[in-house]
């Protein structure tokens, strides 16, 4: 294993979906479900910056005339009671500049730390994510986030089509719903992990310190 072409790719740990007020909880999901994650994050974070990984961060939310915004996303939103660009609590729902689109306190970017914003649920789709990981020649990504059966599913099944060899951080992902993050996780591993592979943080911080 060769760190140097590493990076950890952070999903949408944004106030929208981890607060309550944002997005999620405007739309009945079960925030402290989603918070879950949050401790195993901080601390693959704490390593690649230890050792100079690459690390990428990704929002999801739209430009504040929702020019972005497929109608029929907007409509699943409507339907979900929390329609995209309406006002909550935290400001417009999933609106890029809005307090809520914005990064939690506990996982903000550091200065040079690459801010991914997207429209859709995969980091790849309308963002310059394959070229910032171009430019460093990285090969394998550590994906971790929310939500694990949604937007961190998507950029997963991208990130294989692309060639990427890709490892999923099982507790360093959260999701509103237990028995949809149990089978996104299962899967992964299927046809000897035809997506990648599956593995908790703590076991991902032993292989690459084994690196080193």
């Amino acid at each position: 294993m060769n760190s140097r072409h590493d990076a950890l790719i952070v999903i949408d740990m944004q106030r929208d979906f981890l607060d309550p007020g944002g997005y999620a909880a405007t739309a009945g999901m079960d925030v402290s479900a989603l918070r879950q994650p949050i401790p195993f994050v901080r601390t693959l974070l704490d390593h690649a910056r230890r050792h100079g990984m690459l690390v990428v961060h990704t929002r999801e939310g739209h430009r504040p005339d929702l020019s972005d915004c497929p109608p029929a996303k907007l409509a699943r939103s409507r339907e979900a009671g929390a329609e995209i660009g309406s006002q909550g609590p935290l400001g417009r729902l999933l609106v890029r500049g809005e307090y809520g689109h914005d990064f939690i306190d506990e996982l903000q970017p550091l200065s040079g730390e690459p801010v991914v914003d997207k429209p859709g649920y995969g980091a790849f789709h309308q963002t310059d994510l394959a070229q910032i990981l171009a430019a460093r020649d990285i090969s394998r990504l550590y994906i971790c986030g929310v939500t694990t059966e949604v937007c961190v599913h998507s950029t997963l099944r991208e990130a294989s089509d692309r060639g990427f060899e890709c490892v999923l951080v099982a507790d360093a992902c959260g999701s509103a719903h237990p028995h949809l993050h149990a089978a996104a996780l299962q899967m992964v591993a299927v046809e000897g992990g035809i997506f990648g592979r599956v593995a908790e943080a703590q076991t991902v911080i032993s292989e690459l310190e084994a690196a080193q």
